[in-house]
């Protein structure tokens, strides 16, 4: 090859990558332009979207009050044209509605943005008997809006129905300029789930490449459905799921309330007390805002909670752009939920992690053990109450044994105090005390460690009956509903903080608990004035105060409170009558000098201490 062809080559080779970058660059500034197009188009339809809007609101407003000219007006000045055709086609179109339905839940769906319009869940009903509308007619809205040539919201057009049988519709949306957007519902055979897919078939000419993304706004008006306002309104809240937590976040609990997440967020849940809508992102939602509004307890449409989220869905491109995501339409019932493992089951409030533990673990297997042969829920009750206070019964014993000594030696606490009256003397008199426990064989923190080791497990029984759907519409003697309250006589007016009835349960809890305290505070006579405040305490102010909580609580809480107040009666009375006696006790005290004193490390650290503290006393006096 001469040097003039390998110039020639050299030059060709120049030439033609010159050209090459020169066409990406050239490439680059159309697309450049092209995406700040798409992005000016994008704002503009949004606009003209938010001031439609703007526009509905005022004309709701308009029709509110009746203005019949100025409606007219405003819909002429601002009627909506779409740039796609089949679109415009599509807003004018017939709204139909379709059922999907199985033996747990009945489904409607409309073809007016594709969603769901309206919920029943089967096998309940609500505490007045009537079929249990979990979402009623026309209180949801589930709105997706996206770019696609123009901002649209899918709720503005209807869908056609392509296929509707037993448990799968599908719907579509078609546009003029290629493709169509493709709505798929499944329902499970034998649950409540509904699966969602809005799918973008063949869109790539009507969706710009710059834009990835969905909006979707749902709102539900959660009705009334159990008989007590309060407790109801106290156990519903909004829930949400960030991947990764060890529980949900939450909004609620009797109180409004709004969130903003900018993370991203796997499920969400509009809760009433004992049923729950869930919705479930596949891929994750990329954002979300919430919010929760409590309606008042005398709403004539008897609306409980309105319930909103505003969530990003980013959707794929190609054969991969869809939203893939399911509703749970369903009561909260523990196992239920659990088996649908994503952490659902954590949104019924069933304590902290370790009153939460104990409910999981402990209460909840041993409830549905005694319930797989026991129909009785009242006396499925007494028998958890019965085992309960077995278990705890040697903590139970050792701190009524402990109260029973300490009121045995009183005669000799009370010489004692007469010995050492004054304040220097108190060194003295605490050393004589501790000697004095030693020899009577008492634990100064025998009478308040074991309950405090009991506390948990109450605890955890509070949490658990009022949020057991086990026990809604369960009766047992008077009571018609053990997770509501049971009153046997309304009022007809309403009385602050305690309500507008009297419930039995709560009352015959409250009447257990004052004998309780009157048993247990005998033990405590005493002249001191601090002790002789806390008896009137525990003897009067407590048992009416707990009336004024349970009075409107679930009476299956106020029946175990009950059960559980009589037995601790019966245990210490036996105590009292004959495991502890005064007698031995005092013999116990005169035998104690003749035996060798044996003290513990602790006694030995506290009288090291109590040494110190006083010889540090001794060379302030001298200072002074």
């Amino acid at each position: 090859m001469d040097k003039n062809s390998i110039i020639g080559f050299v030059l060709i080779f120049l030439i033609m990558g010159g050209f090459t970058i020169y066409q990406k660059r050239e490439y680059n500034k159309r697309a450049e332009i092209q995406r700040q197009i798409d992005s000016a188009a994008y704002a503009q339809a949004r606009q003209s979207f938010i001031e439609d809007s703007i526009r509905q609101a005022s004309l709701d407003s308009l029709a509110a009050e009746g203005n019949s000219d100025a409606i007219a007006a405003l819909s002429s000045a601002s009627a909506v044209k779409y740039r796609d055709t089949l679109l415009s086609v599509a807003a004018e179109g017939q709204e139909e509605f379709v059922t999907l339905e199985n033996d747990k839940i009945k489904v409607v769906l409309t073809t007016r943005g594709a969603q769901p319009y309206s919920v029943k869940v089967k096998n309940y009903l609500t505490w007045d008997g009537k079929d249990l509308d979990l979402i009623p007619e026309g209180n949801s809205s589930y709105r997706v809006s996206v770019y696609a040539g123009e901002y649209i919201s899918l709720d503005d057009f209807n869908f056609t129905v392509d296929k509707a049988d037993s448990n799968e519709v599908v719907m579509s949306l078609p546009f003029s300029g290629g493709g169509r957007m493709l709505q798929t519902f499944t329902l499970e055979q034998d649950g409540y789930c509904l699966k969602s897919d809005l799918s973008f078939e063949e869109m790539g000419n009507v969706i710009p490449a710059n834009v990835s993304s969905a909006d979707i706004d749902w709102s539900v008006v959660i009705p009334r459905l159990e008989k007590g306002y309060k407790n109801e309104k106290q156990y519903s809240k909004l829930d949400y799921y960030l991947s990764g937590d060890k529980k949900p976040g939450e909004l609620g609990k009797a109180r409004d309330g709004s969130r903003s997440i900018p993370t991203k967020v796997k499920w969400l849940a509009f809760q009433q007390q004992f049923f729950s809508a869930i919705l479930t992102s596949e891929d994750e939602f990329a954002s979300g805002d919430f919010a929760l509004k409590f309606h008042d307890e005398n709403d004539p449409d008897r609306r409980l909670m309105t319930c909103s989220a505003k969530l990003r869905a980013e959707f794929g491109r190609g054969e991969d752009a869809h939203i893939s995501s399911s509703f749970y339409f369903g009561p909260n019932h523990f196992r239920t939920l659990k088996e649908m493992d994503g952490k659902y089951e954590k949104i019924i409030p069933l304590g902290g992690s370790l009153v939460g533990w104990i409910s999981r673990f402990i209460i909840i297997p041993c409830f549905n053990f005694l319930h797989g042969f026991i129909s009785s829920f009242g006396l499925i009750i007494l028998l958890m109450t019965l085992l309960i206070k077995l278990v705890l019964s040697p903590l139970t014993v050792k701190s009524y044994m402990s109260s029973a000594k300490m009121q045995a030696i009183k005669p000799e606490i009370d010489e004692l105090n007469k010995k050492y009256p004054n304040e220097a003397d108190a060194m003295k008199k605490q050393q004589a005390m501790m000697d004095l426990y030693r020899r009577a064989g008492i634990n100064p923190a025998g009478g308040c460690l074991p309950l405090l080791l009991q506390f948990p497990l109450l605890w955890a029984m509070f949490r658990f009956f009022p949020a057991s759907i086990e026990l809604r519409q369960q009766s047992f003697l008077w009571c018609k509903d053990l997770s509501a309250y049971d009153s046997i006589l309304d009022f007809g007016f309403n009385i602050p903080l305690f309500g507008d009835h009297l419930s039995l349960f709560a009352l015959l809890m409250a009447v257990s608990m004052f004998l309780y305290s009157k048993v247990t505070m005998s033990q405590m006579a005493s002249d001191d004035p601090s002790t002789k405040m806390m008896q009137v305490m525990n003897v009067w102010l407590m048992p009416i105060m707990m009336l004024f909580i349970c009075n409107n609580l679930s009476a299956g809480l106020s029946y175990y409170y009950f059960l559980s107040n009589i037995v601790t009666i019966l245990i210490t009375l036996v105590i009292k009558k004959w495991v502890v006696k005064p007698e031995k006790i005092r013999e116990q005290l005169a035998a104690a000098p003749a035996k060798p004193a044996k003290k513990s490390k602790w006694q030995m650290r506290l009288e090291e201490a109590q040494k110190m503290q006083e010889a540090q006393m001794r060379k302030n006096n001298k200072r002074k």
